[in-house]
């Protein structure tokens, strides 16, 4: 969930090809890392709380074994700050939005409202850091807005509202994520990510039984845990070798990545309304980066 953080807290210009093409690489291995989120949630039959709480669990330790070795244990976790501390309560608030949405509502629903979240971050620092949007934002984002309405109004009425609810929440915890990493830069990543795991891992026990899961599913909620630090990691890599706009655009490739795999393994077929908001947003995506690119 900390992809987005990246595109704007990173993104140094490449000094050679190989530094780019090793980038674009490492944030497209990301992009289609993290588009499998809702595969593993919706691939168990065990309930959201306790694919919090075994994801979480082992992303945690995934992630400290890979800070151990870069030897930034302490600049990650102690020295992470008031501003760690922000981006980790709010990314936890997110996250636990983030996987009971897969389970109420489609794959294509959650990815597609998750996609217009560079939006919001850019209202909420106009709002919060005085940072007026440019002309391409604002329109990019009423249409993403208006994308995100065809969403939710096909769910009106049906058992998918729940979810799209959910995940409009954990759309608008993650752009508050990315605006905490805009406005304090030197914010590390993945010490807040794990604290955002851990401050879950006593939540997911009160409100679920974890350990009710059946013993076979473990070892999958465990490999979202390594996918997911995975993902994490390759994406901070990448982003130090390109441009901020363009590991956005690139990372945008994790919606239809994420609908492709849901219609191949679980036959997820968006409907009318899906299909119309997803191409309004996704077009907002693309064609604001790829305008921002050009500048």
């Amino acid at each position: 969930m900390s992809k987005n953080t990246i595109n704007f807290a990173a993104g140094m210009a490449p000094t050679t090809k190989t530094h780019r093409f090793t980038g674009l690489m490492l944030v497209l291995v990301s992009a289609a890392v993290f588009s499998t989120a809702g595969l593993f949630t919706k691939g168990v039959s065990a309930d959201a709380w306790a694919v919090i709480f075994w994801r979480g669990l082992f992303a945690v330790g995934f992630t400290f074994i890979y800070i151990t070795v870069k030897g930034s244990v302490i600049q990650e976790t102690l020295n992470m700050g008031k501003s760690g501390l922000m981006a980790a309560v709010v990314s936890s608030a997110g996250t636990a939005a983030f996987i009971p949405a897969f389970k109420l509502t489609s794959i294509a629903n959650v990815s597609l409202i998750y996609a217009a979240a560079p939006f919001v971050a850019a209202f909420i620092a106009w709002v919060w850091m005085r940072e007026r949007p440019s002309m391409i934002i604002i329109i990019s984002s009423l249409a993403a807005f208006t994308g995100v309405i065809f969403i939710v109004w096909g769910s009106v009425g049906g058992l998918n509202i729940k979810g799209d609810m959910l995940a409009l929440w954990m759309t608008l915890m993650m752009a508050g994520v990315i605006v905490i990493y805009r406005r304090y830069p030197n914010t590390p990543g993945a010490g807040p990510m794990i604290l955002s795991s851990l401050i879950l891992l006593p939540v997911a026990l009160y409100f679920g039984d974890p350990f009710a899961a059946p013993k076979h599913e473990i070892p999958i909620m465990a490999s979202f845990g390594l996918i997911f630090a995975i993902a994490s990691v390759t994406l901070v890599l990448g982003a130090r070798y390109l441009p901020s706009s363009e590991t956005a655009l690139i990372s945008a490739l994790e919606a239809p990545l994420a609908i492709f795999f849901a219609w191949l393994l679980f036959a997820e077929i968006p409907g009318l309304n899906t299909i119309t908001g997803g191409i309004i947003i996704l077009l907002a995506v693309f064609v604001s980066q790829l305008l921002q690119l050009k500048k």
